[in-house]
């Protein structure tokens, strides 16, 4: 008797594999701008993963700007898409998910994924060299961002009186 053959296994990371079927949902218009995303609980049912891990895939969709969350209330789409299901100029997908798309689906004949391609091998160093320099520039305006929030703070502050009175 011959065993059954295998599926293929995902070797992406549980996290990964929820925020890409998430995204997906979001794409598709399962899910509209505004409308409430599934609590982590209902995540942790739906993928069968750990609370941190439905965290974790929330985390990533937020950080590509597809959710905002509100403390106490939940996860929401955020309005990114236009009515054809495609995002706007004002949504930059990660790199990484860019470099998924350039792959192509099995089957298909993809000039930019080629191997033999050299240029595309080339506009993703300078993909790479452009997005290492944009967060070169976030870094240090958060760096001053944050002194600034802390010289308010300190200004705010009373200055101490001494002695102490009872």
């Amino acid at each position: 008797m011959t065993p059954a053959p295998e599926k293929k296994q995902d070797r992406r990371p549980p996290y990964q594999h929820a925020a890409d079927e998430l995204r997906r949902d979001i794409k598709q218009g399962r899910f509209k701008p505004g409308e409430q995303m599934p609590s982590v609980r209902e995540l942790q049912e739906r993928f069968g993963v750990a609370n941190m891990t439905a965290r974790s895939a929330l985390n990533v969709l937020r950080d590509e700007g597809l959710i905002y969350t509100i403390h106490g209330r939940g996860s929401f789409v955020a309005d990114v898409a236009d009515r054809t299901g495609e995002f706007t100029i004002d949504y930059n997908p990660p790199a990484w998910y860019l470099a998924k798309k350039v792959k192509g689906e099995p089957g298909q004949e993809v000039e930019e994924g080629d191997p033999d391609n050299e240029s595309a091998g080339s506009s993703l160093v300078e993909l790479l060299s452009s997005l290492r320099d944009e967060i070169r520039a976030l870094s240090a305006e958060h760096q001053e961002l944050r002194r600034e929030v802390d010289a308010l703070k300190k200004a705010q502050q009373p200055p101490p009186s001494w002695p102490p009175q009872s």
